[in-house]
């Protein structure tokens, strides 16, 4: 029976807490977030990350559920010493930087440029922006499939949004939503206009994939907009409907769009529905997207 010396198991925590605090910063997340979304504690996951903890599987099975990582992704190896290096030059750049390099590594490589990638278009934004409305009449005339990647992922897993957050998690959920991004992609490559959620930039892994494989405009308006076509609707999600169409649930909104604003201005393009009717909407999401190729 092979014995682990105190040394190896000081290196083995102190890996462990690289990978760790490494998974954390490619989330965005701080100390204190990773704590509220895993149950553990900060004091813990900080002497964790120091090496100095000793961690049990159930803790790394919470913080990798936290990461929206499996514990296996948790404990892999280390990259490859090239893909390392890279990681330490990516490390010192901030979010636009980082964005900005991954625009520049796959024209280079031609790891963004999906064949018939113009052909897709996604629209993303805060619900209220009037995606499904002038999604569906953009599928029409431009004679291609109108889908909705939330009926597709449900699709995907053979049961309900609620049911999926219920049972897996947004973990599970991300990764349906992954699967169906592939799926909608191969299956449509003569074209298609999808509608996403509003939070599917906050999922970096994910959004890039979306930007890989279709043409991203985002729909946008003031937040008084949004509030008034969501009450209309009779829809309040995510917002609390028992606070009405003022106050809190305002602030929610003026929030969400905040946080995310700077993440949908990556779109390819953005049409602000901000003011306009439908047809006028339409005609600037027209102009906004590639021309059609005979």
């Amino acid at each position: 029976m092979q014995i682990i010396t105190d040394n190896e198991a000081r290196a083995t925590l102190a890996e462990l807490g690289a990978r760790v605090r490494a998974w954390r910063a490619r989330r965005g997340m701080t100390r204190k977030q990773l704590a509220n979304d895993s149950g553990l504690s900060e004091r813990f996951l900080a002497d964790v990350e120091s090496g100095k903890g000793n961690v049990s599987i159930n803790s790394l099975e919470a913080a990798a559920r936290a990461l929206n990582i499996t514990i296996l992704e948790l404990l892999q190896d280390a990259p490859r010493p090239a893909t390392a290096r890279i990681y330490g030059l990516l490390a010192q750049l901030d979010d636009s930087q980082l964005d900005q390099a991954y625009s520049l590594l796959a024209g280079a490589f031609g790891l963004g440029d999906e064949q018939g990638r113009e052909k897709r278009i996604a629209l993303i934004g805060l619900r209220g922006a009037g995606k499904s409305t002038l999604g569906a009449q953009l599928a029409t005339q431009r004679g291609v499939p109108f889908v909705e990647l939330d009926r597709e992922i449900e699709r995907e897993a053979g049961t309900s949004m609620n049911e999926i957050l219920l049972l897996h998690g947004q973990a599970g959920y991300r990764r349906y939503e992954r699967r169906a991004l592939f799926r909608i992609a191969e299956d449509h490559a003569d074209g298609v206009v999808m509608t996403t959620g509003g939070s599917i930039v906050s999922e970096r892994e994910t959004f890039d994939l979306l930007q890989s494989r279709f043409y991203c405009v985002w729909l946008k308006a003031n937040p008084e907009e949004h509030m008034s076509r969501v009450v209309a609707q009779g829809d309040m999600r995510p917002f609390d409907s028992t606070r009405g169409a003022t106050g809190e649930a305002m602030e929610d909104i003026r929030r969400i769009l905040a946080s995310r604003e700077a993440l949908y201005a990556r779109a390819d393009a953005v049409v602000d529905t901000a003011a306009r009717t439908v047809k006028q909407s339409l005609k600037d999401l027209e102009r906004a997207v590639p021309k059609e190729i005979e």
